[in-house]
């Protein structure tokens, strides 16, 4: 029984071999934690003991390697809202960035709701009562 060497298969070029596809709702998760991360950092970033706030909830469309964003924030009232949506904006871009390769050219901001230290006290308040 003799064996003869079998000629190796040809390398295929890695990028070659196949693709990689980021679910937009992977990207949306990345762009809401990036969203909460960049409001943790200001000042009155939304409500901050939580009274009746939603966290930031983000829509990703995804066309080829760029992603187009929409981010629904509640914010904290009075506070300099466009520093905030600034800090958004450029948080979600750096982290889509980072983690999934994708050119972000835009983020939408919808401020949904702002929660002003009133209606913050008053939400505390009806928490303690129950």
């Amino acid at each position: 029984m003799s064996s003869t060497p079998r000629a190796a298969p040809p390398r295929v070029p890695p990028a070659d071999r196949g693709a990689t596809r980021i679910a937009d709702r992977v990207v949306a998760k990345i762009a809401a934690q990036a969203a909460r991360e960049a409001l943790a950092g200001q000042p009155s970033g939304g409500p901050a003991d939580g009274a009746g706030a939603a966290g930031p909830h983000a829509t990703v469309t995804v066309h080829h390697d760029i992603a187009r964003v929409r981010v629904s924030l509640e914010l904290g009232y009075p506070s300099d809202l466009g520093a905030q949506c600034a800090a958004v904006r450029r948080n979600v871009t750096l982290r889509i960035e980072e983690c999934a390769g994708m050119a972000v050219p835009e983020v939408d901001i919808d401020i949904e709701h702002l929660h002003s230290v009133q209606t913050r006290s008053a939400a505390v308040r009806d928490r303690k009562l129950r």
